[in-house]
């Protein structure tokens, strides 16, 4: 029962307060979906380089995750060196300072802090050395701590080494917690361990939520195999078009473009360098 009530609201963002876009591709300004095509899954195709894109980022000098519309627009006005939620200058700041800035959150056991610095060490960025242990006991320490997003990030490293019981564990309470990709995660499993019924309970909360591959898999299996009605599937599309519209923003469309033009000249650098 727990698994399966409503979830917390989503996150918002402290500048535009609107919930945060649970991947950069999920809130493109688009025509809806409808019973014949989700555009937004079909967008993310052509776009795939967009998934790898941060979606919002953690200021060391606060502790405020900003999401990108709201970072692309505060740049833009030429204050491309501060940081958009307390103004602090962040140009002079070297990765070194910054992480030290970081440590600061940590200290106060704040889990989103925790968080990126594990991420950082997990990706080897922001001035540290890859060192994946490290970025293990970080994760954990800000999971413990209530980290929605630590939780699925662990889930995923123990999918990737196929350790199923204790990936299911992190990602359920990822989706308690209201981590929406989580939730997608859990019906995949379910659907291969061949509790299809589960499955689907996971994938209408995820596609109600706006997460567009559960919306795409419930399309494209269940109800073309009769496993959802056509009532159902409406509602569940309306749902999903009114999540995806909580989502977007003029600024966030606007930080989209951005990224797909430099995706673009990056893919055209490399195919002349080549």
């Amino acid at each position: 029962m727990a698994l399966f009530k409503d979830p917390p609201p989503k996150e918002d963002c402290p500048i535009c307060f609107l919930p945060m876009r649970i991947d950069l591709i999920c809130c493109v300004s688009l025509p809806p979906a409808t019973i014949s095509s989700v555009p937004i899954h079909d967008f993310a195709k052509t776009n795939a380089g967009l998934s790898n894109n941060d979606v919002e980022l953690c200021y060391p000098c606060c502790g405020n995750s900003v999401c990108g519309g709201c970072i692309h627009s505060f740049h833009g006005s030429g204050t491309n060196l501060k940081c958009p939620f307390c103004n602090s200058d962040r140009g002079s700041k070297t990765d070194e300072e910054d992480n030290v800035d970081f440590m600061k959150q940590v200290e106060a056991n704040d889990p989103g802090a925790i968080y990126v610095l594990g991420s950082s060490y997990y990706h080897g960025n922001r001035g540290v050395l890859r060192d994946r242990e490290k970025a293990m006991e970080l994760w954990k320490q800000a999971a413990e701590l209530g980290s929605s997003r630590a939780h699925f990030q662990l889930g995923v490293h123990f999918e990737k080494g196929e350790d199923w019981k204790k990936a299911k564990l992190h990602y359920e309470v990822a989706a308690m917690a209201g981590h929406k990709l989580a939730r997608y995660k859990l019906g995949y499993i379910d659907f291969l361990s061949g509790k299809k019924e589960r499955a689907s309970k996971h994938l209408k909360l995820a596609a109600s939520a706006g997460v567009y591959r559960a919306m795409n898999n419930l399309l494209v299996v269940d109800f073309k195999q009769g496993l959802i009605s056509r009532d159902e599937i409406d509602s569940i599309l309306t749902a999903y078009n009114n999540s995806c519209a909580e989502m977007r923003s003029e600024a966030r469309d606007a930080y989209i473009l951005m990224k797909q033009e430099t995706l673009i000249s990056d893919l055209l650098l490399s195919a002349l360098l080549r």
